[in-house]
């Protein structure tokens, strides 16, 4: 990247660029999504922030037209000898500009925090059935893993080494994770990327925002915004293992000058590459919305439906030793080979939301949001030789023989609904200060209950007898306050928050009695951060924010008060540097996240028995993060990002089992890298448009090593001994590179304005790796045994479609 910066000037000797940003001329705020064209030879669209950038232009005069619903039109002369900044005003004409709801919850162009913005376009280019974390695995710093191995199903994202549970998912500003387990679960709104108009993702703690604290990135989602005139899509994929995908969308453009309606419908098929890991998926997308000259109303009603075989428990090391990387032993009934077809989960989510914004006057503007979530559905097992006092029943005696166990088939039920509010207040007195006062109140409840479908051997149990059943209730309060001021070249940056949790469970008490009880916890995070505009195309940051986390809900109920783990803290500093320079953009960002009590696994068991999670008292996480794009001709370019970090937990303590001696062996580490936190992370995107409106991608990925626990497990000899297993003797995930190629085309045709051809060919080169994992050790014959378990992803495979636009 030094080298490419240092031949910049030669590069750009003959070309210019224009930028600026697109702003309400009474009130002084940006207009993001505002179109911007020059001499009709190049159209963008301005960025979240309402920043635009022309790059690759020559010497000469030009007419900039500028344009945005709501708004008069503007026609500019510009004159360009040399790099040019101009800002652009447009005056409100018959309704205001949709507000993006979530600007609350995002940082700015010049805030001090590492962040990603991904466009439509930049979502939708790969969007061909698979999962939205698969979308995201380009970001910095982002690992993506598939349980079925192909991104379509259950899937998973890391970044900076930390998992779903500690990234915050919001939509329009409202929270998506869970709140007992606090995962964030994309399978349940199947092909939501389809729905969606752009996305931040923010590293580190990044600013205030609702429901779980981000304690590794956070990822802010805003769903379909307005579109000028009426259309009509149909994209429909088909690839490797059975995959299919088709998804019509429709929208009447605004109509009456006030209203617009927008609506989708989507299914989604397919075998997986594990075995036995089918995945059926169905989904829609309906939103409403009124513009009136001061206000907007919109209500979005999502839902999706899945229904996936359990493929959850990753395939042995055994399996994948022996050459078969497909083994799903989950739904195993005999010796014959049998499996139970409806080993499957179940669940269906609908979500309701009704948005507003408010211009109150030139200074002072609102918006708002009314949420409502329901959730319902349950995942089927068949389980061999149950004992039956495990479920509540009482053997059954015949012909003098107890029956003290039986295969049975059981259904573990959630039956869920989330709601509450958000709200953020936006004065601008004058300016350069922008101040937001900001918030939400949110409840839970959660049903959680068992049932007995059926078993094999006579017992005691009614049909669709509940055995066991546990209510949760979860309210969540928070409010913030964050400013930002420029001074001269200075931009002065403060967030506080003050969040307050009260949690009622079922979970043991002292005396080791199921009962309901509560924990109430109380979290300030404050932030601080300064900007430094170098110039007009650079600047350097730094800040400091703190977070705090709360346990998950197995934390709670497999624990007593005196067991029970404490809270989450972290502080994460943040030094960065960016730069853009019209045919280069890109930046490098520092960081150094402080843990106090992260939550792990060590194996020991609480006073209940129970291997919950441990708090350790101090680990980390610093490194450098670089990210760049390059535009080497009009036709050819590069993106690309690289992560390099040390993930350390000190002073480690790990519990084994020894079944020799029927006891826990404890084990001191004085330093070790923390589990699933590779040292190196790295994307790149090359880009080559041989004809217009066709291009061909080369996208790679590469993962360093990664261990499955805070141990550093290596097989001291540094390989497997003659028949020794690799995948069992050690315990990590061996580094991976893998390569993809997309194809693309559009054109158009008589009354299709538009058909897109696409084809994307996954891991090229059949590559063999892992992208998850799992390691149970314990100690049998005086020596250390691995049960490891992995998620091997899918060898070449492809995926192609046709979409249509009218």
């Amino acid at each position: 990247m030094a080298t490419i910066a240092l031949l910049l000037p030669f590069w750009a000797s003959a070309q210019f660029t224009l930028s600026g940003t697109v702003i309400d001329s009474q009130t002084g705020n940006t207009l993001p999504g505002a179109t911007v064209s020059i001499s009709k030879a190049q159209t963008i669209i301005a960025d979240a922030t309402g920043h635009y950038q022309l790059g690759g232009l020559k010497k000469g005069s030009y007419i900039l037209h500028v344009s945005f619903i709501g708004y008069t039109s503007v026609n500019q002369e510009i004159n360009l000898s040399a790099n040019l900044t101009s800002d652009i005003k447009l005056t409100s004409g018959a309704i205001i500009t949709e507000d993006v709801n979530v600007s609350a919850t995002r940082a700015s162009s010049k805030s001090p925090t590492a962040f990603t913005n991904l466009k439509r376009k930049d979502i939708q280019k790969n969007n061909l059935g698979q999962d939205l974390p698969m979308l995201l695995g380009g970001t910095p710093s982002a690992v993506t893993t598939s349980d079925a191995g192909a991104g379509v199903g259950y899937t998973g994202i890391r970044i900076r080494g930390s998992d779903g549970t500690r990234i915050n998912v919001t939509v329009n500003g409202i929270p998506l994770n869970d709140s007992e387990s606090q995962g964030s679960y994309f399978v349940d709104l199947p092909d939501f990327a389809s729905s969606v108009d752009n996305i931040q993702v923010q590293r580190g703690v990044g600013t205030s925002t609702n429901g779980a604290g981000a304690f590794g990135a956070s990822i802010n989602i805003q769903t379909t915004t307005r579109r000028d005139s009426a259309y009509l899509e149909l994209n429909n994929s088909a690839g490797s293992y059975g995959t299919v995908k088709n998804t019509v969308q429709l929208g009447t453009g605004l109509l009456g000058g006030h209203f617009s309606f927008d609506g989708r419908l989507s299914r989604i098929n397919s075998d997986g590459y594990i075995d036995r890991a089918f995945s059926k998926l169905k989904s829609y997308f309906l939103s409403g919305a009124y513009y009136g000259k001061n206000s907007i109303v919109r209500v979005n009603v999502f839902s999706g439906q899945e229904q996936t075989y359990q493929a959850w428990d990753g395939v042995p090391a055994d399996s994948i030793a022996k050459g078969n990387r497909t083994y799903n032993e989950l739904g195993y009934i005999n010796s014959s080979g049998t499996y139970y077809k409806n080993q499957t989960d179940n669940y269906t989510q609908n979500h309701y939301q009704l948005l507003y914004d408010q211009q109150l006057g030139s200074k002072l503007s609102f918006s708002g949001a009314l949420h409502y979530t329901k959730g319902y559905g349950y995942y089927e097992e068949y389980k061999n030789n149950a004992a039956v006092a495990d479920y509540g029943l009482t053997p059954v005696v015949t012909g003098g023989v107890s029956i003290d166990e039986t295969d049975l088939v059981r259904r573990l039920w959630l039956n869920n609904e989330f709601y509450g509010l958000t709200y953020n207040f936006k004065y601008q007195p004058i300016n350069p200060l922008n101040i937001i006062l900001g918030g939400a109140y949110n409840e839970y409840k959660g049903a959680h209950y068992n049932n007995i479908e059926w078993t094999q051997l006579s017992t005691t149990a009614s049909p669709d007898y509940e055995y066991s059943r546990d209510d949760a209730k979860k309210k969540d309060f928070n409010t913030f306050a964050r400013a930002e001021l420029q001074a001269g070249k200075f931009l002065l940056y403060g967030d506080l928050q003050y969040r307050h949790i009260n949690y009622s469970f079922l979970g043991f008490d002292r005396n080791l009695n199921n009962v309901q009880q509560a924990v109430q916890l109380n979290f300030f995070n404050p932030k601080a951060g300064i900007t430094y505009e170098l110039n007009d195309h650079n600047n350097v940051y730094a800040s400091f924010a703190v977070g705090n986390h709360e346990p998950n809900r197995d934390d709670y109920t497999n624990s007593t008060p005196d067991s029970r783990p404490k809270s989450e803290n972290l502080k994460d500093f943040e030094l960065g540097y960016r730069t853009n320079q019209g045919i280069f953009t890109g930046g490098i960002n520092a960081f150094y996240m402080l843990y106090k009590n992260q939550l792990v696994l060590t194996g020991s068991l609480n006073d209940v028995g129970a291997a919950i999670r441990t708090n350790i008292k101090d680990s980390y996480r610093e490194g450098v993060e670089l990210d760049g794009r390059l535009r080497i001709t009009q036709q050819l370019s590069w993106a690309a990002n690289l992560a390099f970090s040390s993930n350390k937990v000190k002073n480690f303590k790990q519990f084994l089992y020894n079944y020799d001696t029927e006891a826990y062996v404890e084990t001191d580490y004085k330093k070790t890298d923390i589990a699933f936190s590779p040292n190196v992370v790295g994307n790149s995107e090359i880009s080559f448009r041989p004809i217009k409106n066709g291009e061909i991608a080369l996208i790679s990925k590469y993962v360093s090593k990664q261990y499955l626990d805070n141990t550093s497990n290596t097989n001291p000899a540094g390989v497997p001994s003659a028949g020794e297993n690799e995948y069992a003797v050690n315990r990590y995930l061996k580094s991976y590179f893998v390569n993809n190629i997309r194809l693309n085309y559009n054109f158009s045709i008589k009354s299709v304005k538009n058909l897109g051809v696409t084809l994307l060919v996954n891991n090229i080169f059949s590559t063999k790796y892992e992208a998850n994992g799992a390691t149970y050790p314990d100690i049998e014959g005086g020596q250390v045994v691995n049960y490891n378990y992995y998620y091997p992803q899918a060898p070449r495979n492809f995926l192609a479609s046709l979409n249509l636009k009218f």
